[in-house]
């Protein structure tokens, strides 16, 4: 059976908790508590913590720049962008968040959160509380030490732009590393959307948004892509996976 293609917003999937043993499909703590030798109803305690946030729609916001920290929240369906404002109004966007991933850990080190968090698409939360999952993740080791990689995976992602990279290179790193991030949550590696608008993706790869454009059809002409407006598909993936290795290898 083919796997599907992302996104994946039918009714099942919104609604989709596991059960009373089992983890949501989606859960970006599943696997660290698998780990610990814990199903669903043996964490009783971690479930107390989750609140279902949603449906949020394309353009509200999850938090923004400013707003106290209590809480880091792990995507269960939808697309999330994290941007900045700078002094100038110029936007800045600093990621892409899709399901089983988390949000919200950069508000760690102070009281506030330090950017803006909006729905790009039909969004699914769930939220946990920081200072009780805290607590939780220091009785569990195999928890405190998922937290901590996915901080590290956060911090590898915003260096991954800043090499002299050129054009064709940073899209074909953000298209395989989009097809990873999909593939480890079940979703098609080879068929999904882009929920994120050119514009949005230009910024955040340093391009001009005509320069998206016209890679993305040279990779398309070149037989590496299939594009479809948002529509994507990997047509050949070892010889795009080598034009991303530059930019990928801290990654491997």
């Amino acid at each position: 059976m083919s796997k599907v293609a992302f996104p994946r917003l039918d009714v099942s999937v919104l609604a989709d908790d596991g059960d009373d043993y089992h983890f949501c499909s989606t859960c970006a703590f599943s696997q660290a508590c698998m780990a610990e030798g814990m199903d669903k109803a043996s964490l009783g305690d971690l479930h107390m913590l989750v609140q279902h946030v949603g449906p949020l729609h394309a353009g509200e916001h999850l938090f923004r720049t400013g707003d106290p920290f209590e809480a880091i929240a792990a995507v269960r369906a939808g697309t999330v962008k994290t941007y900045v404002i700078d002094r100038n109004g110029r936007e800045h966007v600093l990621g892409f968040h899709l399901p089983g991933e988390v949000i919200g850990l950069d508000g760690i080190d102070g009281d506030t959160y330090p950017c803006n968090a909006v729905a790009l698409d039909t969004v699914m939360l769930c939220r946990f509380s920081f200072p009780q999952i805290s607590v939780l993740a220091a009785r569990l080791p195999g928890l405190q030490k998922h937290l901590f990689r996915l901080l590290s995976r956060d911090i590898g992602r915003a260096a991954l732009l800043s090499g002299d990279w050129s054009a064709d290179e940073r899209m074909a790193a953000f298209v395989i590393g989009i097809s990873r991030r999909l593939a480890a949550r079940g979703f098609s590696p080879d068929r999904f959307q882009l929920t994120m608008a050119r514009t949005d993706i230009a910024n955040y790869l340093r391009l001009a948004p005509e320069t998206v454009s016209r890679v993305l059809k040279r990779l398309q002409d070149d037989g590496l892509l299939g594009v479809d407006r948002r529509e994507l598909e990997i047509l050949d993936r070892k010889r795009i996976e080598a034009l991303a290795a530059p930019v990928l290898w801290t990654q491997a």
